[in-house]
Order: C-alpha cells, then structure tokens, then sequence
C-alpha cells in the first residue's frame, strides 16, 4: 500500500534538513531559496514497538516493519499559485500526496536568511495556505465554466451533482477556507476526488524549533501555531530539525542516551511518523512466525479478505478466513498455543474488519 505524506514550506525553514533526517539521505540542503528543485522522495519505517516483542519472541530469519513515503518539495513563496519562483511546478508535485506536512519556522537565527525578511509563524502559514487555495479555486472555477452549462441544459444528474459540490467548493474557497474544512457528503466527496485538490488533504504543522528548546517549555511561536491548529482541527508537532539530523545518525543504544541527555523520551521524527500514520487512517496488522515477522499497513475500516490482498491478490480472490490473534492477547498468554487454550484464539471471515494489531494467518484456495 503505497502512500505518501509530502513536507512543504516557505525556503529555509527547515525542510531538507528534516527529510534527511528522516530518511537518512544526503540531500542538497542550502541556504537559499530553491534549493530543493525536484522532489525527493524517501521510505520510512514506522516505529512500533510490537513488532520488536514480537521479533523476541519468534526469533525470525528476518524482521519488516511498515512504511511509507515521504516527499520533500520545495520551498514556496507569495505568489507561488500565479507561478512565482516556480510554483506551479511545485503545487503538481503537492497533489500527489495524501497528507500535507508544513514546517513552520519558530526560531530565530540571524544567520538563515527568512524569505520574507523576519520570523512570523502565523504570517508565513497564512502564505502557504492561501497560495494552495488559490491554486484550487482556479481548477474550480474553470471546471465549473466547462460544466455548468451541460448540467443546466441537458439536465445530467451526475453533472449536476458534480456542479453543485463544486459551487460548495468554491465558496469556501473564495472566503480562504480550506476543502478539508468543509462538511462534504460521502457523494461530494466522491464527485470532486479525481481533482486532488490542495486544501483537501489532511494537515500537520510541525513547529521547527532551536535544539537548546527541546526539553523547555513551548516558545511564543510553537503556542501560536499549536492555536492556529487547533483552531481548524490539525496536528502540531514540536520538532527540531537540526537534532533530528543528528539523532538520524547514531545507532539505537547511542541515540537513547542522546534522548535523554535532552531531557526527552521520544525523538520528534519519531512523533511525526506516528501522527503522520494515524493521520492518514493507518492502522498495522502483523504476520509472525520463524521465518519471518512483519508489519503490514492497512486502512482503518478495511475487512479481511482485502486484507489478505495486501500481501498477495491471490490471498483475496481465493480467501476462505482469517486466524486472528490479539497482540495483546498474544503477549499475556506468552504463545499462540496458551491463547488458543484460553479461548482467545478467533477465525474470522471475509467481512471481519481489521483491527490495529491483530496477528493474522490468512487461508486461502486458489
């Protein structure tokens, strides 16, 4: 299942410098606009926990988390949906992901020049942010002159239906309200998903902070982004990208001892990836035995057998069930033979919906 969360920005607030982080790649990271000219795209794991217990106690040849991609695109600026240093290249690229990272600056340096001449994190999401609208409301506006007349005169339900989402469309848009605010039906949403419009997509504001306030109190700009986010449902996460860098670098016994040098238990990039991964409507599901343990990342709500399908098609065409354990299950029982004895051990068919940690074995007939 391939899904991409894509970081956005103004330039030099951080972008590159966390994706390398993430990713662990020596991309160009500069101090100046524009660095960033083609997106780069990298694969991430997603913490968990579980996974490593599992591994414990199954001792597999090999062991395989989830993942899922990260795309860094780079910096935009006022103006960007008119064109302006080379926005509407970047915008196409925002439109292939699912979900929208925006790093915020919310520090100071006198020596990383900001684009917009001084640091001011409501102000430069307020750019960002209405340069995606704008960038919607055209496609809108155009699609609505191509449709309006079809819909009006040959009076074509699903034309009109279509007409109608986009009038809704257009009126938030034309007040600066994004899509993802907007209480769309089911059939709304449906008839305007072909156009992957910018504002539509889920949001997380990651606030990039100085590595000297990682263990301190949020400063004056990370409380205004946290309000601004909270204010239209979002996500903030406090992160320093610099320390990010630099933890990405170490081995795992090496990097704990720097977490808690800072005085922190959990690094930032590993908070972003899990809020990323629920964001998304992401949930796991493990497949364990000796030969090997692995993560399987699944949309919340899907059943069994499309389950089964993200292993191999031949798993969904030919499902018969589905042998479910609890993780927890699973841990307080200390094997899959004390779970069956205690009865916690369940075969599920077809239309069993799949819950986060659920161990599974998967039957099937081709």
């Amino acid at each position: 299942m391939s899904l991409t969360a894509g970081i956005i920005g103004l330039p030099n607030v951080g972008k590159s410098t966390l994706f390398n982080a993430i990713t662990k790649k020596n991309i160009l990271a500069a101090n100046y606009p524009f660095a960033t000219i083609d997106p780069n795209v990298g694969v991430v794991t997603v913490p968990d926990e579980r996974l490593q217990k599992l591994e414990d106690m199954y001792i597999p040849e090999r062991t395989i988390p989830t993942s899922f991609e990260f795309t860094d695109i780079a910096g935009l600026v006022k103006g960007a949906s008119q064109g302006e240093g080379l926005g509407n290249k970047f915008l196409s690229y925002i439109r292939e992901v699912d979900a929208i990272c925006e790093v915020v600056r919310c520090f100071e340096n006198e020596n990383i020049i900001h684009v917009e001449g001084n640091v001011d994190p409501i102000r430069d999401i307020e750019i960002i942010n209405l340069e995606l609208s704008i960038a919607d409301l055209e496609i809108v506006t155009n699609r609505i002159d191509k449709i309006k007349k079809k819909a009006e005169t040959t009076k074509d339900k699903e034309a009109q239906e279509e007409l109608a989402s986009l009038q809704k469309a257009k009126a938030a848009l034309e007040k600066n309200i994004p899509l993802r605010l907007v209480e769309f039906t089911d059939e709304e949403k449906l008839s305007l998903k072909s156009y992957n419009f910018l504002t539509i997509k889920p949001m997380i504001y990651l606030a990039n902070i100085n590595e000297n306030e990682i263990s301190k109190e949020d400063n004056e700009y990370v409380l205004k982004v946290r309000g601004y986010a909270e204010a239209e449902g979002a996500k903030c996460v406090k992160i320093c990208a610099k320390v990010e860098s630099e933890l990405s670098e170490l081995n795992d016994d090496d990097k704990k001892e720097m977490l808690d040098m800072l005085g922190i238990q959990e690094s930032g990039l590993d908070c972003l990836i899990k809020e990323t991964y629920d964001l998304l409507g992401l949930a796991t599901y493990f497949t364990v035995g000796k030969d090997e343990c692995r993560a399987w990342t699944f949309r919340k709500g899907m059943n069994a057998k499309q389950c089964a399908g993200i292993i191999h098609t031949d798993f969904e065409k030919g499902f018969i069930r589905a042998e479910v354990i609890k993780y927890e299950d699973l841990i307080q029982y200390g094997s899959e033979e004390k779970v069956k004895e205690a009865g916690k051990f369940n075969l599920e068919g077809k239309d069993y919906l799949m819950q986060d940690g659920d161990i599974c074995h998967f039957r099937f007939n081709l």
